[in-house]
């Protein structure tokens, strides 16, 4: 059975990392382990448990920054900020109950190496476009930091887009920085019923082109959601607006109100809505918006049992397809073809994992340019080895 190092500190962390690579064991990355299930499944000689370094270091409400340590849940942080009526404007998913955990139990610093963004990615940004610095330790046994607390931050790399979506493989963080914005007043969604995929994706698409500020647009079995966020006139001007350009679709319309849309916009955020099939295998597909219904319908006549919604304006489908011995990765990835985009295995059995890529693979001049990358950051492959394949 693997063991567990659980550092207190910084300091304590460092020393964790230049011990394994002393003695050449490599380690398993991990906060609270909530998207452990995440990924290829990994061999290591030991758990680095992050959970003990864990806190807020500091919060400036007027400068819209809270930097914190790395096994901080994304609970405490949000908590702190709802004091204050702030928010993490990138909508950090909880994946856990999806990935057969309890909500609750990721991290910021979890979602932000994973880059994983809600419904606002949209309008907001990614999760990289929010975090301003971090400090932690590479491959080497080395202590660096990068950025800061403020956006305009010239000092160096922008190593924060770098690291954002590695997973845990380049180097461990201790501390991270992150941007946060004011919570809006009011949350409206306007509801489209009936609306084929294609429909909705075109609906999505002319809202989002329109000057109604739409933070939010998905599309579901009979229902497409657009969210108008902000103070009441305001968010009353615009729904009138959405209803007027969006009359000519046929579609009747209905609206939830502030505490029905938090709730709503929870569960596309969470995929709750595929969370309940637990056998099922989850794939997250990113693509260019038109193209959605497309992938959609070529994967439907392959699979008539499978199941998708679509989140971005049609640019994120979440999926679900029966288990099957290799989660139909061949089909997936082919009906996305020469439309662009990339597709990642969420949710599937371990052994299915260790057979299929799970990040979609890299054209070879890119895969070259992340070994480089890998081979600066972690040279001896001491984090989470062979997580990403």
């Amino acid at each position: 059975m693997t063991s567990t190092i659980k550092p207190r500190s910084p300091e304590e962390l460092r020393q964790a990392v230049e011990w394994a690579l002393n003695d050449g064991t490599t380690l398993d990355v991990r906060g609270q382990g909530s998207k452990i299930a995440l990924g290829r499944p990994m061999s290591c000689g030991q758990v680095l448990d992050l959970s003990g370094v864990s806190g807020i270091v500091d919060y400036a409400p007027e400068e819209l920054v809270v930097t914190l340590r790395a096994g901080t849940p994304i609970g405490e942080v949000e908590a702190l900020l709802a004091q204050r009526n702030q928010m993490l404007a990138f909508e950090p998913p909880d994946l856990g109950p999806l990935l057969g955990r309890e909500a609750g139990q990721g991290t910021l610093v979890g979602a932000v190496m994973g880059n994983l963004a809600g419904p606002r990615r949209l309008s907001a940004g990614a999760a990289r476009d929010h975090l301003l610095g971090f400090s932690g330790v590479n491959g080497r046994g080395e202590a660096f930091k990068s950025g800061g607390k403020v956006m305009k931050n010239v000092t160096g790399y922008d190593l924060s887009k770098l690291l954002a979506g590695s997973w845990g493989t380049l180097a461990v963080l201790d501390q991270v920085s992150v941007k946060v914005l004011p919570a809006p007043d009011q949350t409206r969604t306007l509801l489209l019923l009936g609306l084929d995929d294609a429909a909705a994706v075109s609906a999505m698409c002319a809202a989002m082109g329109s000057p109604h500020e739409v933070s939010g647009a998905a599309h579901l079995p009979g229902r497409t959601a657009l969210r108008i966020e902000g103070v009441a006139p305001s968010v009353e001007a615009r729904l009138k607006g959405l209803r007027d350009l969006l009359a000519g679709t046929g579609a009747a319309m209905e609206e939830l109100g502030t505490l029905e849309s938090r709730a709503f916009w929870r569960e596309v955020r969470d995929v709750a809505p595929l969370a309940a099939a637990r056998d099922a295998v989850v794939w997250k597909i990113s693509c260019p918006p038109t193209e959605g219904p497309a992938i959609v319908a070529r994967l439907k006549a392959l699979r008539p049992a499978a199941e998708a919604f679509y989140d971005w304006s049609g640019g994120l489908v979440w999926l679900a397809l029966p288990a099957s011995a290799d989660a139909d990765h061949v089909a997936v990835r082919g009906a996305i073809g020469a439309t662009g985009g990339h597709a990642t295995l969420i949710r599937a059995p371990e052994a299915v994992r260790a057979v299929v890529p799970v990040f979609h693979p890299q054209p070879p001049a890119l895969a070259a340019l992340a070994t480089r990358v890998k081979e600066s950051f972690d040279p001896r492959r001491l984090f989470n080895p062979g997580r990403m394949g």
